[in-house]
């Protein structure tokens, strides 16, 4: 009996990961990822110069201080969404399609389960988290109303995330691209209206993401409701949580769930830190400089979320040659992108700091602060495509190390250490030092991995 249309397009789509040349492969994937995390990125990059340039220097430190929220809140979503995409990847390369519709039902019940909850927690007491965070007089007002109104869509922005994901890894890039095009270009739209022309301040920007990530979200949710669209769709009995498919995708969601909680603990030390040491210009320009590297890191993260499928596929289809040479395409692109944001960094930094505010005094203070916090950035794309390739392989452990390693393990010792010798310098100092020690350590789990990869038991039976 002839195959149906659409079971032949999916097992063509599945087949490609294994079959396609590398270099086609990677491009395929990553290039919708790239622009889908940039589109991501770019809400935030949206509302930061809205704000900088409408409101002020004390409403841009009012929105670094909420980073550590924002960081808790990925840490949550990705803890879901980068876990099942990479358990669902095992799970199709090893042809469990049952699998990956169970994996689809459990993610959905624990994001809206988990999302609900932090969501809560977060507005009954805001005030004091905020505080703890680094705010105060200055800057608690824009904090507040800011995180007030972005509280809701934080919920939509999960779901979009998690699920997007997954449409990437069930074979529709660009569909996953599409989806976060559209709610891009309504936030371009709302931003500058609802901030500017109905004068809502920083609480504008909030709403306009709400509103951008709702939009997105229901129709990434679409794609998942619709059997035309592949054998991944939601289907009755899919939502019994399972708890070994729980742990599995809590397990190798961990790894990068752990760099947002470590994230959001720096961000924490880091806001107070530079409250003592500069005030609240010195807050601000740390939002700049986070934003600038957020954006070129996100780049790196779309190129590892292409990397993450064909891996993760290819090792569980027992096809570790064609592992290490997607891993080393993968360091390649992303090593290209940290050194472009590394040169523009250090040559342009004041021109940098001048698309976010026009307060010259702020401009000056936060090129300074480039300068040294970007000497080793270059070195960033291989540490974070090392922790994917772990994460895609199922070295969970490994991967969870290698997520604590930069953050907790050097630069917070560091911003303990350097401040007291260096002053507001020695905060900027602990970025590249750290980078250049994490990866050192990175480099040598890779090549160990690396050099033993053909012995590894396969995880897709896992």
């Amino acid at each position: 009996m002839p195959q149906p249309h659409n079971a032949t397009r999916d097992a063509r789509k599945l087949r490609e990961l294994a079959e396609m040349s590398i270099g086609r492969l990677l491009w395929k994937y990553s290039l919708p990822s790239v622009v889908g995390m940039l589109v991501m990125q770019l809400y935030n990059v949206m509302d930061r110069i809205v704000i900088g340039q409408v409101v002020g220097p004390k409403a841009i430190a009012g929105l670094a201080i909420t980073f550590p929220v924002m960081n808790i809140a990925t840490a949550l979503g990705v803890l879901i969404g980068a876990g099942a995409t990479a358990r669902m990847s095992l799970f199709l390369g090893a042809g469990d399609v049952d699998g990956a519709r169970r994996i689809l039902g459990n993610s959905l019940v624990l994001t809206l389960t988990i999302g609900v909850v932090y969501i809560g927690m977060f507005a009954l007491f805001m005030s004091p988290v905020l505080r703890l965070f680094g705010a105060d007089e200055q800057t608690l007002p824009y904090a507040r109303d800011f995180m007030m109104y972005i509280l809701p869509g934080l919920l939509m922005t999960n779901l979009t995330f998690t699920f997007n994901n997954m449409m990437r890894a069930t074979g529709f890039p660009t569909r996953a691209m599409l989806t976060m095009f559209i709610g891009f270009g309504l936030n371009m739209l709302l931003a500058p209206t609802f901030v500017y022309l109905l004068d809502l301040g920083i609480k504008g920007a909030a709403i306009a993401t709400d509103i951008s990530m709702t939009v997105s979200m229901i129709f990434v949710m679409r794609h998942f409701c619709s059997r035309r669209n592949g054998p991944v769709v939601f289907t009755p009995g899919t939502y019994r949580i399972s708890w070994p498919l729980v742990w599995g995708i809590i397990g190798i969601g961990a790894a990068p769930s752990i760099i947002n909680v470590a994230s959001c603990l720096i961000n924490i030390f880091l806001n107070n830190s530079l409250k003592h040491y500069g005030g609240y210009e010195a807050i601000a320009a740390s939002g700049i400089f986070v934003t600038y590297t957020s954006m070129l890191c996100c780049i790196v993260l779309g190129i590892c979320q292409g990397f993450q499928p064909i891996a993760g596929y290819n090792y569980g289809h027992g096809m570790p040659r064609r592992v290490a040479r997607v891993f080393w395409l993968a360091t390649a692109a992303a090593t290209l992108v940290t050194l472009l944001g590394w040169a523009f960094g250090l040559t342009i930094p004041r021109l940098i700091a001048r698309a976010f505010v026009s307060d010259m005094q702020l401009v000056e203070f936060t090129g300074h602060a480039l300068s040294n916090a970007l000497i080793c950035f270059l070195l960033v794309g291989f540490q974070i495509v090392a922790t994917t390739y772990f994460q895609s392989i199922g070295k969970v452990g490994t991967s969870i190390f290698l997520s604590l390693v930069r953050q907790v393990i050097f630069l917070l010792p560091l911003l303990m250490i350097l401040p007291r010798f260096f002053g507001l310098d020695g905060i900027w100092f602990t970025f590249p030092v750290s980078d250049a020690m994490a990866t050192i350590v990175s480099a040598i789990l890779v090549v160990r991995s690396l050099n033993s990869l053909r012995d590894d038991t396969i995880f897709a039976n896992a």
